[in-house]
C-alpha cells in the first residue's frame, strides 16, 4: 500500500511540474518577438492596418486589444472551438466599441499555409489566420497546447502587456468579451 501512495505521489509532482501545466506566458509580461507575413487577403490587411506587404510584429496591428488563438488543424479541441470562436469574432465585430478596438488572428501551430488554409475554408474563420510550420512561433510562446488564447493590450507607443492567458475553450464568448471590456474599460 505504501509502495501505491509513493507512485502517486511521484506522478503527481511529475505532472505539476509539466509544461502543461505551467502559465508559460504570464499576464502582466510581453510577448515573445514574433514576425510574421503581412497577410496575401486585402481584407486581412485593412482589419489588421497593415501595409501591403512585408513582415509585422503584433504590436504593429491597429487595434488596443489583440485575442491571439493559438490553434491547430489536427486538434479535435481546436474543431469543436471553431463556432465559439467565430461567435467571439462576430460579437466584435457587431460592437460599435469593440469593432475598432478588438482584433483577432490565429497562429496555427505546426500548420502549413495549406492546413491553415483548410482550417479556415472548413470551419468558415473570418479573421485572419497565420501558419507556423516550422513550430517556431509555438516554441517562443513555451510550446503550448491548443487552443490556447492570449489578449494582449497594445499601447500607442507599440509596447505591449499580456492580460490574458490560458488554455481552454473560450466556452462562452459574451462571458470572455465582458472580461476584456472590464479589464480594458473598453465599455
Amino acid at each position: 500500500m505504501r509502495n501505491i501512495l509513493k507512485f502517486f505521489i511521484v506522478i503527481y509532482a511529475v505532472a505539476c511540474l509539466s509544461p502543461a501545466f505551467a502559465n508559460l506566458l504570464p499576464e502582466d509580461g510581453t510577448m515573445p518577438e514574433i514576425s510574421l507575413s503581412v497577410p496575401q487577403l486585402p481584407e486581412h490587411r485593412t482589419y489588421l492596418g497593415l501595409p501591403e506587404q512585408g513582415m509585422f510584429s503584433l504590436p504593429q496591428i491597429k487595434a488596443e486589444v489583440l485575442i491571439i488563438e493559438i490553434f491547430s488543424m489536427y486538434c479535435p479541441h481546436c474543431q469543436r472551438e471553431a463556432p465559439s470562436v467565430n461567435s467571439l469574432h462576430q460579437k466584435i465585430e457587431n460592437d460599435k466599441v469593440l469593432k475598432s478596438k478588438v482584433k483577432m488572428i490565429g497562429i496555427g501551430v505546426g500548420n502549413s499555409d495549406f492546413e491553415v488554409n483548410f482550417f479556415r475554408k472548413t470551419y468558415h474563420v473570418l479573421f485572419p489566420l497565420f501558419s507556423d510550420a516550422d513550430f517556431s512561433i509555438h516554441k517562443k510562446i513555451g510550446e503550448v497546447r491548443t487552443p490556447y488564447f492570449i489578449c494582449i493590450k497594445i499601447n500607442k507607443d507599440q509596447t505591449h502587456s499580456i492580460f490574458y492567458s490560458k488554455l481552454g475553450p473560450v466556452q462562452n464568448a459574451d462571458d470572455f468579451l465582458n472580461l476584456i471590456s472590464q479589464q480594458l474599460q473598453l465599455k
